[in-house]
């Protein structure tokens, strides 16, 4: 069977699900969707809200998955932090970006999974 993009992307946001819970992160919302694009994970941990891009791959061909977050990818996710903040009322609340990176094994036995937290900043307009 060929392995979609669409079911490793939905199975790689179910690992980093587990993955952050284990770590102490408590989940607000899954797929959120803005007019600006869509937020993989929302999160609270230790009082900041967690805006969390979640990328798989199946190797490390093209690099590691989180390298696929370019400039354009992290604006898009930025505007839909703020459509979130606005439509749930949430101010003086920190915030900030962090990425689940998940490379699984081509036989998919194994997984790295890791936390790149603070992984981007607003940038200027």
């Amino acid at each position: 069977m060929k392995l979609t993009t669409i079911f490793i992307g939905k199975k790689g946001e179910d690992t980093a699900e587990k993955y952050l819970k284990k770590h102490g992160y408590r989940i607000i919302e899954k797929n959120f969707k803005s007019p600006s694009g869509e937020i993989d994970i929302i999160a609270l941990d230790k009082g900041t809200v967690v805006f969390v891009e979640v990328k798989t791959r199946r190797s490390d061909e093209f690099g590691p998955p989180e390298l696929s977050v370019n400039s354009r990818k992290r604006q898009k996710i930025i505007k839909a932090a703020f459509h979130f903040l606005l439509k749930k009322r949430i101010k003086d609340t920190p915030c900030r970006f962090d990425i689940v990176s998940i490379t699984e094994s081509a036989d998919r036995k194994d997984k790295e999974v890791k936390i790149i937290k603070d992984a981007f900043e607003i940038e200027k307009w």
